[in-house]
């Protein structure tokens, strides 16, 4: 078996996770009294946006410190998973409330509701600074993908604060009692799109699909030409999260490659992983190094189906 591990969630990305989470749970806290206040639609949209993101980020702390934890008998994996349940969980929530946020927006477009613009310029003011400095503190640093996930959680907020303050601007100036309800569903746009593709990543990686940018017919003609190989067959490839894509595959060995099938600098295991590594990003690799008339063994059990540009001896 060859093996390649690749960890992320470094100490100094949860503690910057940590201090954009206590700025973000200030900033809740601040639009839940400004939405109380002024009874702003648009507020109680950008409300619910950053009450997931709170989720969301302590999600992310959470999961970061799980990811970390060493595997175990139960769970040979570790828990490096828990990141992308979160994330599945935050992208419901999120959902649940943008669709919300419509319904009470068609209705509002109904009976529209008066609302103060100062307060609403005060609140939104509040809330952009608090998301500039959220994304200041998750960008400083570079980071891993959770860090980055998190960093365009905040990106949103703060777009939906700036859509807030236009509210504000378009009521003290115009008197337009719609402006709230239309930056409301500004949110909704931006909101919506975010959410379905959160869903779709999470389901993917749940439902242990190819990781992005990595194209599984490349890495079968890869392995094909790796000296000493004369076959690919059970090749798999899928991720734990979203830092810890795997792969897993069945190497049959031509008859000059029987020599050299171990490990060591010219064996073909070792040039196997290296490529995994070095090519395509695949630290974590399981290699079984077979013969040819290995096949006749493996057919005595359930074949798995064909994939796609992925042959069978």
């Amino acid at each position: 078996m060859g093996h390649g591990h690749g960890h992320g969630g470094a100490a100094d990305d949860r503690r910057r996770l940590g201090l954009a989470l206590a700025v973000t749970a200030l900033v809740a806290v601040v639009g839940a009294v400004g939405a109380v206040v002024t009874g702003s639609l648009a507020l109680l949209a950008d409300l619910g946006h950053v009450g997931t993101d709170v989720v969301a980020l302590a999600t992310a702390v959470i999961a970061a410190g799980l990811a970390t934890r060493p595997p175990s008998r139960r769970r040979t994996f570790g828990l490096g998973r828990a990141e992308v349940l979160g994330a599945a969980l935050n992208a419901v929530l999120l959902l649940g409330v943008t669709v919300w946020v419509a319904v009470e927006a068609v209705e509002r477009i109904a009976t529209p509701t008066e609302v103060p613009g100062a307060g609403l310029l005060l609140y939104g003011l509040v809330g952009l600074v608090g998301n500039l400095v959220s994304l200041a503190v998750l960008q400083r640093g570079g980071g891993g993908m959770n860090v980055r996930g998190a960093a365009l959680h905040v990106l949103g907020d703060a777009l939906g604060s700036v859509a807030v303050l236009a509210a504000a601007v378009v009521t003290l100036t115009t008197g337009w009692v719609y402006a709230d309800t239309v930056a409301s569903l500004v949110i909704v746009a931006i909101l919506l799109p975010r959410t379905v593709g959160l869903l779709r990543e999470t389901g993917h990686v749940l439902l242990e699909g190819t990781p992005a940018g990595i194209d599984v017919d490349d890495v079968h003609a890869a392995l094909l030409d790796v000296e000493g190989v004369a076959e690919v067959h059970d090749l798999h490839v899928w991720s734990i999260n979203d830092r810890s894509p795997a792969v897993s595959a069945h190497l049959v060995i031509s008859d000059e490659g029987c020599a050299t099938a171990d490990c060591g600098e010219h064996g073909v295991l070792d040039r196997a992983s290296t490529l995994l590594r070095d090519r395509f990003g695949l630290h974590h690799s399981t290699l079984q190094i077979e013969a040819l008339e290995h096949a006749d063994h493996e057919e005595a059990c359930s074949p798995l189906p064909a994939v796609e540009g992925v042959r069978r001896p």
